[in-house]
């Protein structure tokens, strides 16, 4: 009996000693970690204090997510800052997140990050809270600048995310973040630092458009008429419903054709009044699998478009370059063939010769991009030529292509055309197929 009775005691107490012992080592790693941002046990922390230390928290969790290969971080090491800031001063921390979330917002928009971008990053790598979270840091961000110093793409993408102050200045956006969302404040501080990890783990981009503060307003708006874009967007909603690919690819040539006449009528103005449409540039994110494909569909819409593109393969967007209405073109034609060529894609039939469906669907998808590219580039070609000048346009519009290149190789010094391998003939044949065939040769590379 006393053999036993020993035996459950020490079984016992093996595990409260290795509880007693974790703990002890939690909180050594704790006290390190406020005497390493600076903040002493023998005083409250100000706000400015618990900002830096949230940042250098969310630091911490980035770099311990990047050596397990997280894209978003490490979630224990989340969970334990969230539990230590849900132990401070709540007032202090609830603002130093404020400022923690601003100072990480603006450096990342420094290095290139638009609203939408961030967006698009946070629905791949985060989850619902780390979006909506980061939203309301963007809204944040943007409320102090008065709106005519806003650079217009960013107003629109701010309202497509809904980017907007919502909450009453009577207490922090924390609080009332949280309570909406139904969130402890361990749970809200455990998201705070995924977000701001997520953020802290984005590559410097290229800055497409200006910050807020530094736009300024623009004499000549170059977009593409709202009645032309509602009767392209009318073509493209029938080549999406319909279930005939020769019909679908028919339509899609008539809006490109539409498109391009509009160019046109725009470089005879602009031609007319010396009115001079600098470039811009915008990108596109793609969804997975076969991004690499889906980025050669849309450098045959850009190609056709007078614009050039260029794919980040690691993120999954491809950034265009080009005139603001041209720009309007691409994204408005590249939206409705991807949804055409995943369509047409799934609706194929993969044969049995021993080709796995990855690898038929990507030949697919690349096929079906080539002969894309060539029905774009023949509609184009084919609406200059039947223009009432085309000896007086071409010029122009060679001066244009010149500025376009010139804006991109400033953007992309370092860019380089890569080629997509194609390991299935059936796919390759299948996409070919499911496009209208058309005479002109493509290219089957793309700028990286």
């Amino acid at each position: 009996m006393t053999g036993i009775r020993d035996s459950t005691v020490c079984g016992q107490a093996e595990p409260n000693r290795k509880h007693r012992a974790a703990k002890q080592r939690a909180r050594q790693t704790d006290a390190e970690f406020w005497a390493a941002v600076g903040i002493s046990e023998d005083r409250e922390p100000t706000a400015a204090e618990l900002g830096n230390a949230i940042v250098a928290a969310a630091l911490q969790s980035a770099r311990s997510g990047t050596r397990s290969k997280s894209a978003r971080g490490d979630a224990v090491v989340a969970k334990r800052f969230g539990a230590l800031f849900a132990g401070m001063p709540p007032a202090e921390v609830e603002h130093g997140t404020h400022l923690a979330g601003q100072h990480v917002i603006a450096s990342v928009f420094r290095n290139g990050w638009m609203p939408s971008d961030i967006a698009s990053a946070a629905q791949r790598r985060g989850d619902t809270f780390v979006l909506e979270f980061l939203t309301d840091v963007i809204a944040a961000y943007v409320r102090p600048f008065a709106p005519d110093t806003i650079d217009e793409t960013w107003r629109a993408q701010l309202g497509e995310l809904g980017a907007e102050v919502w909450w009453s200045d009577s207490a922090s956006q924390l609080s009332q973040w949280a309570t909406k969302h139904m969130l402890t404040s361990e749970e809200a501080l455990t998201t705070v630092v995924e977000a701001l990890a997520l953020l802290l783990l984005l590559p410097k981009l290229e800055l497409i458009r200006p910050l807020p503060g530094a736009a300024r307003p623009q004499s000549v708006a170059h977009h593409v008429d709202e009645k032309v874009l509602g009767r392209v967007r009318g073509l493209l909603a029938k080549a999406e419903s319909t279930s005939f690919p020769e019909e679908a690819e028919a339509l899609s040539a008539k809006a490109q054709e539409l498109m391009t006449k509009y160019a046109l009528d725009r470089v005879s103005v602009d031609t007319d009044t010396s009115v001079v449409d600098l470039p811009g540039a915008r990108r596109i994110w793609l969804d997975t699998p076969y991004t690499d494909a889906k980025a050669l569909l849309i450098d045959a819409v850009a190609n056709a478009n007078r614009s050039r593109a260029i794919f980040l393969a690691e993120w999954g967007f491809v950034t265009i370059v080009g005139d603001e209405s041209d720009l309007d073109a691409v994204g408005l034609l590249s939206t409705s063939l991807l949804v055409q060529a995943t369509r047409a894609m799934i609706a194929i039939d993969i044969p049995e010769s021993g080709t796995d469906a990855r690898t038929f669907r990507k030949a697919f998808l690349v096929a079906y991009a080539t002969r894309i590219g060539e029905r774009l580039a023949a509609a184009t070609a084919a609406t200059i030529a039947q223009s009432t000048a085309p000896e007086r346009l071409l010029p122009v519009l060679a001066s244009h292509q010149l500025a376009v290149d010139n804006a991109f190789d400033t953007l992309f010094p370092q860019s380089r055309s890569r080629g997509i391998t194609i390991r299935s003939a059936e796919g390759w044949d299948a996409g070919r197929a499911a496009a209208d065939r058309a005479r002109l040769d493509s290219r089957r590379g793309l700028e990286s």
